[in-house]
C-alpha cells in the first residue's frame, strides 16, 4: 500500500494501464491514507468514501473495455471545495453554504470524470478562497503536513496539503492571487495557474471573476503537466474560455533548457525576502544557467503597486460577486428575523465570516459613488500598466524566476493577527493574475526549520511549454521529498472514520 502510494499520478496511472495495480486497489489505498493523517492534517472538507469506491469500480470496468487510455486513468483525485460538483457537496469552506448540493458539476472536474479520474472528495479552503493560510475555513484549519504547527498557505492549502500527505495523488485548486502557487510552495509540491482562459471557470464559485483560474496540484511537473492537458479545453458556457490550439502540455517535458533566456526581477530581491528563500532560489537559478539557459537579472518595475491594486479590484468584484448568497434560494439562512431585509442581513452576518466581510466591504467602498474613479479605475489602469510592464520583459526574456513568498510557511495564528502582513505575503504572486498570466512553482530547497521553499517560474501569456520545461530540467537535478507524515501517517492518528469529512456532520457543526 506504501509502495502505491508514493507514485505520482502519472507513474500509477501506468501502473494501472499495464494491470499491476488495479484502481479500487489504489483507492483503498488513499482512501486508509486518509483515515489516518486527517486528525492531524485536516485537509478535506468531505471525503466521499462510497462514492469513490463506486467510481473506481466503473472506471476499472471501461480500462478493461478498452474506453481509457489516457495517463490518468483510474488515478484519485481532490478537489478544491469552491469547484460544484453534482450531488456532492460544496461549501466554498463557509457556513452560508453549509448544505448547498449542486445540481451540476463544473468543467473542468466533468474533463477528469471524461478522463479517467475517480473522485474522493472536497479540500478545505479559506472561505471562498480570501484568505493565504487556510484558516478562515468556517470547518477549521488544514495544517501543513511538514510541520503540523506551521499553516499549509492559502487559499488552496487543503488540496496542496492533501497531496504532500499523500491523502491523494494530485489535486485541483484555484488561483486567484496566488492560492495554487503559494501552498504549494508551503507544502513542498508542484502548482500551475494557467493563462487566463485556458481552463473553464464555469462551475467555479467565483471570487474574482477577472483573476480566478483554475490549474493542477501535483507531486511534480509531468504530473502537472498532464493533469492541466486534460483540463484544459474551450467552453461556450464560459465567456472568459479561449480557444487554443496548442494544449499538448506533455511535449514540454525535455530535459532541455539551452538557449532559454530567463530574467531574475532585481525588485523580488530586495527587502522583505528571507536570506534562505533568496539563497535557494538563486541556487536554483544557477541550476538552470549550468544547464544552458541565459540567467540574468533585470528591473521590472511596478511590483509595489501590485498589492493595492490587486485588493482593490478583487474586492470589487467579491462584493459582487458574493452578493447572490443572500438566504432566500440555497445555503444559510436565518432562523429569526423580521421582514425581507432584515432575512438577507442576519443571513450574511451569520453565514459570512470576518474576513470575506472585509473584503466585502472593501469591494462595496471602492464600487461606491464618489469613490469608484479614486480607486477602482485607478486599479484597473495599474492593471494595464502591469502588463504592459511584463510585455516588455517577454520581449527579452522566456521565463521570468523568482520566489513563491518571501518566507517559508508561518505558524498557525500569526497571520491572522495582521491581516495586512497576510496581504503583503502575496506580492510575488499577484502580478501573475493581474496580467493573466502562466505561473508555476516548484520546490527547490527547505529552510533550517525543514520547511519547504518553492520557486516560482512565470510565463508569458499562451506559453505555459517554456516554464513547464525550465520546472522539468530543474526538477531532473532533485528527488521529490514527502513529508514524514505521508511517510508514517498511522503514527499521527487512529484509523476509523474519516475525520471531518462527512459532509452533513462538518456542515452541521458550522451552522
Amino acid at each position: 500500500m506504501s509502495d502505491i502510494l508514493e507514485m505520482t499520478a502519472v507513474q500509477l496511472g501506468g501502473k494501472i494501464k499495464s494491470r499491476e495495480v488495479g484502481v479500487m486497489e489504489a483507492a483503498r489505498a488513499v482512501l486508509g491514507q486518509i483515515r489516518a493523517a486527517e486528525p492531524v492534517v485536516h485537509a478535506y472538507v468531505t471525503v466521499d468514501e462510497a462514492g469513490a469506491l463506486r467510481q473506481a469500480e466503473e472506471v476499472q470496468k471501461r480500462i478493461d473495455a478498452g474506453e481509457l487510455t489516457g495517463p490518468l486513468a483510474g488515478v484519485p483525485v481532490a478537489i478544491k471545495d469552491n469547484m460544484c460538483t453534482e450531488g456532492m457537496l460544496t461549501t466554498c469552506s463557509s457556513k452560508i453554504l453549509y448544505n448547498f448540493v449542486p445540481t451540476y458539476t463544473a468543467e473542468a472536474v466533468r474533463n477528469l470524470e471524461k478522463a479517467g479520474a475517480v473522485i474522493l472528495g472536497k479540500t478545505n479552503m479559506d472561505e471562498f478562497a480570501m484568505g493565504s493560510t487556510t484558516e478562515t475555513s468556517a470547518f477549521g484549519v488544514t495544517r501543513n503536513p511538514w510541520n503540523p504547527e506551521h499553516v499549509p498557505g492559502g487559499s488552496s492549502g487543503g488540496s496542496c496539503a492533501a497531496v504532500a500527505a499523500n491523502e491523494c495523488f494530485y489535486a485541483l485548486g484555484s488561483d486567484t492571487g496566488g492560492s495554487i502557487r503559494q501552498p504549494s510552495s508551503f507544502c513542498g509540491v508542484t502548482g500551475i495557474k494557467p493563462t487566463y482562459g485556458t481552463v473553464s471557470r464555469y462551475g467555479l464559485i467565483a471570487y474574482g471573476s477577472s483573476l480566478d483560474q483554475i490549474g493542477p496540484i501535483a507531486k511534480d511537473v509531468t504530473d502537472c503537466a498532464a493533469v492541466l492537458e486534460a483540463i484544459a479545453s474551450y467552453d461556450r458556457k464560459d465567456s472568459t474560455s479561449f480557444p487554443r490550439d496548442d494544449c499538448d502540455f506533455t511535449s514540454a517535458l525535455k530535459d532541455d533548457v539551452k538557449g532559454l533566456r530567463i530574467g531574475i526581477p532585481r525588485d523580488y530581491l530586495g527587502e522583505g525576502l528571507d536570506g534562505e528563500v533568496k539563497a535557494a532560489v538563486l541556487a536554483a537559478a544557477k541550476v538552470l544557467e549550468e544547464r544552458g539557459a541565459v540567467v540574468e537579472e533585470f528591473d521590472l518595475s511596478l511590483v509595489e503597486y501590485a498589492i493595492p491594486a490587486y485588493y482593490v479590484i478583487a474586492s470589487a468584484e467579491a462584493s459582487s460577486n458574493l452578493s447572490r448568497f443572500d438566504g432566500v434560494k440555497y445555503g444559510l439562512r436565518a432562523k429569526d428575523y423580521e421582514g425581507l431585509h432584515n432575512m438577507y442581513k442576519r443571513s450574511r452576518s451569520e453565514g459570512f465570516g470576518p474576513e470575506v466581510k472585509r473584503r466585502i466591504m472593501l469591494g462595496s467602498f471602492v464600487l461606491s459613488s464618489g469613490y469608484y474613479d479614486a480607486y477602482y479605475l485607478k486599479a484597473l489602469r495599474t492593471k494595464a500598466l502591469i502588463k504592459k510592464a511584463f510585455d516588455r520583459a517577454f520581449e527579452k526574456y522566456d521565463v521570468i524566476l523568482g520566489p513563491a513568498s518571501p518566507s517559508t510557511a508561518p505558524k498557525l495564528g500569526e497571520s491572522l493577527s495582521d491581516p495586512l502582513k497576510m496581504y503583503l505575503g502575496d506580492i510575488y504572486t499577484i502580478s501573475v493574475n493581474l496580467a493573466g498570466l502562466p505561473g508555476m512553482t516548484v520546490p527547490c530547497g527547505k529552510d533550517s526549520k525543514g520547511l519547504p521553499i518553492g520557486l516560482q517560474l512565470i510565463g508569458d501569456c499562451f506559453k505555459e511549454k517554456n516554464i513547464i520545461r525550465a520546472g522539468y530540467a530543474f526538477e531532473r537535478s532533485r528527488t521529490y521529498e514527502s513529508p514524514e507524515i505521508a511517510r508514517n501517517a498511522q503514527a499521527y492518528g487512529v484509523p476509523g472514520d474519516i475525520a471531518g469529512s462527512t459532509a452533513e456532520s462538518t456542515g452541521k457543526e458550522a451552522r
